[in-house]
């Protein structure tokens, strides 16, 4: 956990510069005026309680000589401190999920990021009283943090509460649009569960149940083998549910994934 502060002329030396060679420091020139710095300020003041790194708060108007010193010709304008050095960061507001990209990119790592990589090897494992341990002890640390939320629903979906796990993805606002690639994978595991429980008697039925499973069970290259076997039997199946189902591995996978790209090649080349 890291730590938020105000810097002026009379403190940057010794908060920015000399904290510098201890951990990194994020420096936030800022106006009290600006709306993307209103919308940046809250997200770094989340994710400071979460990655190892000093937020150093500057405002413009009251520090015009900082602002001068290192160039600041708009806001909200973020430079990186390390070992006294202060280095080009990103101008502008950014999204959550990029500002964790953006710290990854540091080599900042976050303890929600860290804890839930256990809580997934504990789920997958199944470790669930100890999973819903940590899990209860995240909700209790961070509320209303959207991945641990996020998080909660695929645990209740491993556990077969789906009903539950609609209800928690249903929490989450429109206005956090960042997260609906997760939200719609969650949406998908879901489904695939609920196929995966109720398989119907034809050929067809049983192949996009046991196709279900394997996704669930992460074994997504035999499961998209099978969905591309069904679109190409019959396209019509289920209004369309083999490619739909194809499309949100892709999501759960990454548009980038290797085998995301060569079963969105596979699946271009059927029409």
């Amino acid at each position: 956990m890291g730590i938020s502060i105000e810097v002026d002329n009379t403190n940057f030396a010794t908060e920015v510069l000399k904290n510098s060679h201890k951990k990194p420091v994020l420096v936030d020139f800022y106006a009290t005026w600006c709306g993307p710095c209103k919308m940046l300020k809250p997200i770094l003041e989340k994710l400071v309680q979460e990655y190892d790194f000093i937020l150093a708060k500057v405002d413009v108007e009251q520090s015009p000589d900082l602002a001068q010193t290192y160039g600041i010709e708009g806001v909200p304008d973020v430079r990186v401190v390390t070992q006294g050095e202060v280095k080009p960061g990103f101008v502008g507001a950014l999204s959550e999920p990029k500002l964790r990209n953006f710290l990854g990119e540091l080599n900042l790592h976050s303890e929600v990021e860290t804890d839930i990589k256990e809580l997934q090897n504990l789920t997958k494992s199944g470790q669930f009283e100890q999973a819903k341990s940590l899990l209860d002890q995240l909700f209790h640390k961070y509320p209303n943090n959207v991945t641990i939320i996020i998080e909660a629903a695929k645990f209740l979906v491993s556990l077969n509460k789906l009903e539950e796990a609609k209800k928690l993805i249903e929490t989450i606002g429109e206005h956090n649009r960042e997260f609906y690639p997760q939200l719609k994978a969650v949406k998908a595991l879901i489904h695939f569960k609920e196929e995966a429980e109720n398989p119907g008697d034809s050929t067809l039925d049983k192949t996009y149940a046991k196709a279900c499973t394997l996704t669930l069970s992460d074994n997504y290259e035999q499961a998209l083998e099978l969905f591309l076997d069904l679109v190409s039997k019959n396209r019509k199946y289920k209004d369309d549910a083999p490619r739909k189902a194809m499309l949100a591995i892709f999501h759960i996978l990454g548009d980038n994934h290797p085998t995301s790209k060569e079963y969105r090649n596979k699946l271009l080349n059927l029409y």
